[in-house]
């Protein structure tokens, strides 16, 4: 006999066959769901109704404020990946720790870790990395398993280390399943959950994965100099010179991430006007960093002064709101000062983007921009009806009934759900499994009273080692793509094993201890 809850174990093992097989990720989820509507209809199983409310959901999806941050965040990452910005930063940080044993390492590591912060996609990270680092690290002697694993590593920062499009859609979907958690318990406004939380909460263990990270480098070259030896300063250049360099390297991309990730955290901006400074910083930044005309960079730091000059005023509680009638001189000197900024910062960005466009960068930007954006929301289009057909035959009813009934408590379905996204992130990429299991799974754990912000973190870190894992790690196929012919396959694989355990043991110590994912935050 069919029945609802068979054909919902038929669809989700379907689903997981076609994204096997190769195909693309919406045309599956989309198109296995309509085939077993029709298989419902036909069998009186299943409700159209189900189906016309479609485009009442997918509409305000697209729509939502907060899903405009992604195409933000991708135009800041790839703008900051055609300025060069990596390739500056590692030879700038390769040469400041180069005297210790395993500095290029920890550099490798620090880069990483301002690029996730700057790009949040873990596959640009990984292949950026690659192409830029392994051959250096190769040449100063570095072992090619310690190179590659500290390379694979670093690149699935971006991940973890917030702003990125990762804890933006994490975020987004989490606040749903919260939202659907109160529902099912029958509270009202019990609170709510922001993509601004799951920043502050991802940030302690980010910083946790880094420390940790270069720790294990430079202890291991202290007792095997060997695979990392030190390099020494750069000769023939002055300690002033050196600085400088230094600081022109790492100051920019700093201060922009300060000024992206501090606006969010601190709630002078949300997570959609973050990405936007952001996008604009990007701009700014590039221009600066490519142009060698004069012009150009006194535009663009007039630009800068412009946007300092409108947030200090913002700042104040001066109320400069056009519609008042009565205004105080100090009011009147507030909208002067904070007008001529808006004029700077408007001439300065049209200046970089003229010549931004002149050189086709913006224009690269934009299609790459466009082409990761796409690719988003239709997969986000095609899990929605995949998550409607799936409800329709009561799916999600049996997800929840089978977590609460699972050995252990909520313990063991946390285990359970642990272990089903670790074994699905070698085969789908980590936008597949948010917008796919997490609104099934998610609201059943928070309705056992786990926090949501605690869950996210620890699903991000889950997911972060499962693209590091041999032998289906994401990571690994990323490098192994760019990596020159003497680093093996085994080299990979070997050098990524450390990294992995140090994935395990954060792991285990946001598990054991939440208030590393909950301190920072704030829900008031």
């Amino acid at each position: 006999m069919i029945t609802p809850e068979l054909l919902a174990i038929l669809m989700f093992a379907c689903a997981c066959a076609a994204l096997l097989s190769g195909f693309r990720v919406a045309t599956a989820l989309g198109g296995v769901a309509l085939i077993f509507a029709a298989i419902g209809t036909a069998t009186g199983t299943f409700d159209q109704s189900f189906l016309r409310s479609l485009p009442g959901r997918i509409y305000p999806m697209i729509t939502r404020e907060i899903l405009m941050a992604v195409p933000l965040f991708v135009f800041m990452g790839v703008m900051l990946e055609k300025s060069r910005l990596a390739e500056d930063l590692l030879d700038a940080m390769g040469d400041l720790f180069g005297p210790l044993r395993g500095g290029l390492g920890v550099s490798v590591v620090l880069v990483g870790a301002l690029l996730a912060a700057s790009t949040g996609i873990v596959g640009a990270t990984v292949v950026t990395m690659g192409l830029l680092s392994l051959p250096t690290m190769l040449k100063r002697n570095y072992s090619p398993a310690l190179s590659s694993g500290a390379i694979a590593a670093s690149g699935t920062l971006g991940q973890i280390i917030p702003p990125s499009i990762v804890l933006v859609i994490l975020g987004d979907q989490m606040s749903n399943a919260y939202q659907e958690a109160q529902r099912s318990l029958g509270l009202e406004g019990g609170g709510v959950i922001s993509v601004g939380d799951l920043f502050a909460g991802a940030l302690i263990p980010g910083l946790i994965l880094v420390t940790l990270y270069s720790l294990y480098i430079v202890i291991y070259a202290f007792f095997k100099p060997n695979v990392a030896p030190a390099s020494g300063w750069p000769e023939n250049t002055s300690a002033k010179i050196f600085i400088r360099r230094i600081a022109r390297a790492m100051l920019p991309p700093i201060l922009l991430i300060i000024a992206v990730l501090g606006s969010i955290l601190t709630g002078y901006a949300t997570p959609t006007r973050g990405a936007a400074l952001g996008a604009l910083g990007a701009i700014l930044l590039a221009a600066y960093k490519l142009s060698d005309a004069r012009q150009i960079k006194m535009a663009v730091l007039c630009a800068a002064a412009g946007l300092m000059l409108m947030i200090s005023i913002d700042l104040t509680t001066l109320d400069l709101r056009l519609s008042q009638q009565d205004w105080s001189p100090l009011e009147m000197i507030g909208l002067t000062i904070s007008s001529l900024g808006a004029l700077l910062t408007l001439l300065g960005s049209l200046a970089a983007m003229i010549y931004l466009i002149g050189t086709k960068h913006l224009g690269d930007v934009c299609r790459s921009t466009m082409h990761i954006t796409s690719m988003v929301f239709v997969i986000l289009i095609g899990a929605t009806i995949f998550s409607l057909v799936f409800i329709g035959f009561g799916g999600d009813h049996m997800v929840a009934q089978a977590l609460s009934n699972m050995p252990g408590g909520k313990w063991g379905a946390l285990a359970i759900v642990m272990l089903v996204m670790f074994f699905l992130g070698f085969f789908l990429d980590f936008i597949e499994i948010t917008f796919v299991v997490v609104p099934f799974v998610a609201p059943a754990l928070l309705a056992m009273g786990m926090d949501p912000i605690w869950l996210g973190i620890l699903m991000a870190l889950n997911l972060q080692t499962s693209f590091l894992t041999p032998p289906f790690g994401f990571a690994l196929f990323y490098l192994r793509g760019v990596a020159p012919p003497e680093v093996e396959t085994l080299h990979i694989y070997k050098g990524v094993l450390p990294f992995i355990a140090i994935q395990l043991v954060v792991i285990l110590l946001v598990a054991r201890f939440p208030e590393l994912a909950t301190m920072l935050v704030d829900r008031g």
